[in-house]
């Protein structure tokens, strides 16, 4: 188990999806993004840190079939999977720290809305881009969003590393090629405001 596992266990364990401050009722930018990096509906997507997330309902609405989500927090999934039904026997559910995890497979869009920024040790974060390195091919793409360098800096109680595209590229290294970043200022369900930055890059070699 990760050191990081009883701390989102127990935020899921005590505080529904719309009581976290990252919840989205339309993940839009991540939606779109996605569309962007692959039309295709038989494209493996992977979305780590996913939690509680709706963008697997949406992604599932917009006809993608071949779904993965992975997070920490079991509760979390299992209150995803309660959410959408039936339609859950069609995703691949992974509990697993992405800092250790061991890919089986290959994906072509690697999504992560607010679960890097957690990783404020520099050894976390070359764990976490050596499993990514992994896990994307060549031609895969990877959209990671962050609190922006002017967002908070903290969340959920815990410290977090503020990134733009330029601290993310860096982070990827030169395989990775930027090709497009988005700025959000996302309202939390309490109406403070968050600012988010986007990064979408793609894997040449």
């Amino acid at each position: 188990m990760s050191d990081r596992t009883p701390h989102w266990q127990n935020v899921y364990a005590t505080k529904g999806e719309t009581e976290v401050s990252w919840f989205q009722e339309s993940p839009a930018i991540s939606l779109g993004m996605i569309r962007a990096a692959s039309s295709n509906h038989d494209a493996a997507i992977i979305d780590v840190g996913g939690g509680a997330s709706r963008l697997v309902d949406a992604l599932l609405q917009d006809g993608y079939r071949n779904l993965t989500v992975l997070d920490l927090s079991a509760n979390a999934l299992d209150a995803t999977k309660q959410r959408i039904g039936t339609a859950a026997s069609t995703v691949d559910w992974i509990v697993a720290d992405a800092t250790t995890w061991r890919p089986v497979k290959t994906y072509d869009v690697w999504h992560d809305r607010a679960a890097f920024h957690f990783l404020t040790d520099p050894h976390n974060r070359a764990a976490y881009i050596e499993r990514l390195r992994s896990a994307v091919a060549p031609g895969g793409q990877v959209i990671i969003a962050t609190f922006a360098p002017d967002g908070p800096e903290k969340c959920s109680g815990l410290p977090v590393q503020r990134h733009d595209s330029t601290s993310l590229s860096a982070e990827l290294g030169p395989d990775f090629e930027l090709v497009e970043t988005r700025s959000e200022l996302h309202q939390t369900p309490w109406h403070s405001t968050q600012a988010f930055q986007y990064s979408r890059f793609r894997r040449s070699r």
